[in-house]
């Protein structure tokens, strides 16, 4: 019976050696599961902090890109402003000049047609003025042939704007008054001026 106790508290003995060295081992195992699990851990930390700061310096250019592009946009888009403003200022300023030389030259047409209108009239009256002078100088020489007091007479006959000028001889001072007499008789005539000289006929006997 002792002999049976003692293989049976041996055989206790083993089983609760037994017993430890598993509960040993497993911690062992266990605790290099765990060193291991942490440095996974650890790991996928790093990879997911070393991936965060990835997409914020990723993210941080494109932020700068962006800018940078709305920048630029920013520039054209005032540059066109400008431009479209400048040619919009130089059209008007072209089409003030435009008009202003439009004015001028209008306004220079005027004055030449005004002039010439005047010209047309000055030259209409001039030659209006020199037939009817020529009229006057061949009525009045008509009238003074056609006087039987004056036939005998030397008389020329000039006119200028109506005015009548008698030059040359008569052979009296009754006939220099005749003269003077049937010129200023005459239609359109203003008045007479006289330059003639008495010059007696000498007598035939």
């Amino acid at each position: 019976m002792k002999t049976n106790k003692k293989l049976n508290q041996q055989t206790s003995a083993d089983k609760v050696l037994v017993i430890g060295c598993l509960t040993a081992v497993l911690g062992l195992v266990g605790c290099q599961q765990e060193g291991t699990a942490e440095k996974a851990g650890q790991k996928i930390d790093q990879a997911a902090e070393k991936a965060e700061q990835k997409i914020d310096a990723a993210t941080e250019k494109a932020e700068i890109k962006i800018d940078a592009a709305k920048e630029s946009l920013d520039k054209k888009t005032e540059a066109v402003q400008e431009s479209i403003k400048e040619s919009t200022d130089s059209s008007k300023g072209a089409l003030e000049n435009a008009g202003k030389k439009l004015d001028q030259a209008t306004e220079n047409a005027e004055q030449k047609i005004e002039k010439a209108k005047e010209s047309v009239v000055d030259k209409a009256e001039t030659a209006g003025n020199f037939i009817d002078d020529s009229v006057i100088t061949t009525t009045v020489k008509a009238a003074i042939l056609g006087d039987s007091l004056l036939r005998g007479s030397h008389i020329d006959v000039t006119t200028v704007n109506g005015v009548v000028k008698l030059s040359g001889t008569v052979d009296s001072e009754a006939n220099l008054g005749r003269a003077v007499e049937v010129a200023t008789a005459q239609k359109n005539v203003k008045s007479v001026q006289s330059t003639l000289l008495v010059t007696p006929v000498p007598s035939t006997k």
